[in-house]
């Protein structure tokens, strides 16, 4: 028996979404909301009735979701009230916190801390549950389901997810490492491993308008660049990866900035839309290319930013068999993919620039014949990922 499950991923700057029949994993539909708040949203939607685009102008997460719905209405009438079957909606969540370590259903209380956790991830989270409000509405019928990015995480050991704090801070607070993009970061890892020696040492980067960086020993996760928020690690589009915390007391104490100032400084106006202006990754590579020195220069330290964690990940794990680049940028930009691996011999990275330069399949090697480390570029499907976990969840309730 065939059972509809609706994906709903929304990131800082997209919303994506599709469609599944489920258990056989076919896609209905799919499509993505993509450039929200810049002013420029685009709409894309593919069926197998053909693909279509429209400009939303400065639509936000609000209006992209509500055209969405009008979307699939219009595929298959009668979708909004539930007449066409779609049993269960899988929402990304990108922080849990303490509380959650697994998958559960939406209900009002999860709603009220998923509300409390906002602060965390501040970009994210309110996303994850205005979208989740606002699908009660239109699908009233369905099962509302939240996925964790931070449960993946669980497995990182105490002595990389503690920070040097107090202690209490730690017991009392909760103040430590959570990691995030989990579902993606497990994903893209169950697709490699079957390649790979049992108790394989990888590193998988996941690069998009928010990056991250995690150390997987034998299919857990054992370090991640991202930590109590999804805000250092890694340059971002938006968002300034590590600094010197010193940096946050000279803005307060010395340039007269408010503590919401910083916080959206470092949230909203740094990264690379701080470097070049631009916060998409192809703009910036496009900038580069004509020339452009701001964009070549961030180009640069989001490479050597990359390989820095991965060599500290090598290290941390006394050895590496395999890189893994996902996300949008990880899958589509052979430019930064070459100068992450640059200069990486020592580590017994060789890529061969033929297959770095074209297009694969779901698991896609670019590595050198001769090359002890092997590379893939992986394409992530979070919203499989999350359907698997709403159709468990949705079966479960029914017995």
């Amino acid at each position: 028996m065939q059972t509809q499950i609706l994906v709903l991923n929304s990131g800082s700057s997209s919303l994506k979404f599709q469609l599944l029949n489920m258990p056989d994993e076919a896609s209905v539909c799919h499509g993505i909301a993509e450039r929200i708040g810049t002013g420029g949203t685009l709409l894309k939607f593919n069926s197998p009735e053909g693909a279509w685009q429209e400009e939303l102008g400065d639509a936000g997460h609000r209006e992209a979701l509500q055209r969405i719905a009008q979307a699939l209405g219009e595929l298959q009438p009668g979708t909004l009230d539930g007449a066409n079957g779609i049993a269960a909606i899988g929402h990304r969540v990108v922080h849990g916190g303490t509380r959650f370590s697994g998958t559960v259903a939406a209900d009002a209380e999860v709603l009220e801390q998923i509300r409390e956790l906002s602060d965390l991830a501040p970009l994210h989270n309110p996303h994850n549950l205005e979208g989740i409000l606002l699908s009660e509405a239109f699908f009233p019928e369905a099962l509302q389901v939240a996925v964790f990015d931070t449960a993946f995480h669980r497995t990182i050991p105490l002595k990389a997810r503690k920070y040097a704090l107090p202690e209490n801070l730690y017991r009392q607070h909760g103040i430590q490492v959570y990691g995030f993009h989990g579902t993606s970061h497990k994903y893209v890892h169950s697709l490699v491993a079957p390649l790979l020696p049992e108790g394989a040492k990888v590193v998988s980067l996941h690069l998009g308008n928010g990056c991250s960086a995690t150390a997987i020993r034998g299919g857990q996760s054992i370090d991640h660049s991202l930590g109590f928020t999804p805000s250092n690690g890694l340059i971002m589009g938006s968002r300034s990866g590590d600094i010197d915390h010193g940096i946050i007391f000279y803005l307060v104490e010395e340039l007269g900035y408010s503590l919401e100032d910083v916080k959206k400084l470092l949230n909203r106006e740094s990264g690379l839309l701080g470097l070049t202006g631009f916060s998409d990754f192809r703009d910036i590579q496009q900038g580069a290319a004509q020339g452009d020195e701001a964009c070549r220069l961030a180009l640069e330290m989001a490479a050597y930013r990359i390989k820095k964690y991965i060599g500290a990940y090598a290290a941390a794990m006394n050895g590496l068999d395999a890189v893994l680049f996902t996300a949008g940028i990880g899958e589509h930009s052979s430019v930064l993919r070459e100068a992450v691996c640059r200069d990486l011999d020592f580590l017994g990275v060789r890529l061969d620039l033929q297959k770095n330069g074209e297009s694969g399949g779901r698991v896609h090697p670019i590595h050198a014949a001769d090359s002890r480390v092997r590379v893939f570029v992986v394409r992530t499907d979070e919203e499989l990922a999350i359907a698997r976990e709403a159709l468990r969840l949705w079966r479960e309730r029914r017995g």
